[in-house]
């Protein structure tokens, strides 16, 4: 019955449930850097694993910034709410795999992600495919306007977390995790800063 209902009221609607799931990504990650800093010595923090929250916090600032094109969708699915949705817990997941539950099973919180980093680095590789989608969403003129730089960061993006998933280097994982958040900040700042 979408014709009962104009564009610019579903809008609203799909961005207040986006907004909860990234609220509660926020939630999780804000809290697990309290707990670090209220118990540092009970599970000492790593840089890398802090870089790497740093990281998914921007990514989410950023996602609830540019989501305002949706605005521009003129005819909504439930197919189209479904995948947003789904690209929102995708990156609730991803705070989710930087700050567990219970650290019972490791040692301290550069323990745990590099033993989990391949479960992150595989859903922050997905983020690129799915952002694409997202993307095309928007229309054909806003993919165009953000230029070759984007299209050539997917795969790129792609190839680093296949590379982090399998390099257990902290120095390696230390570079990657310097340098994807440079680029991103200044990606963000250049393209996105004004909408």
């Amino acid at each position: 019955m979408q014709s009962d209902i104009a564009a610019s009221q579903i809008f609203p609607h799909v961005r207040i449930v986006m907004g909860m799931v990234v609220g509660l990504g926020m939630t999780r990650l804000l809290s697990g850097v309290a707990r670090v800093i209220q118990h540092p010595d009970r599970h000492p923090p790593s840089a890398i694993h802090l870089g790497w929250v740093l990281f998914v916090l921007l990514m989410l600032v950023h996602f609830w910034w540019w989501e305002i094109r949706l605005f521009e969708i003129s005819h909504w699915t439930f197919v189209i709410y479904l995948f947003l949705i789904g690209y929102a817990v995708l990156l609730f997941l991803l705070c989710a795999f930087l700050f567990p539950e219970s650290m019972v099973d490791y040692r301290d919180y550069e323990d745990f992600f590099f033993r989990r980093r391949s479960w992150f680095f595989a859903a922050l590789a997905a983020t690129y495919l799915i952002d694409l989608a997202d993307t095309l969403l928007k229309g054909r003129a806003h993919l165009e306007a953000l230029g070759a730089e984007y299209l050539a960061r997917i795969p790129i993006g792609v190839g680093v977390c296949i590379l982090a998933m399998v390099v257990r280097n902290k120095t390696a994982h230390a570079v990657l995790v310097i340098g994807m958040l440079a680029y991103e900040a200044v990606f963000i700042f250049r393209l996105f800063d004004t909408l």
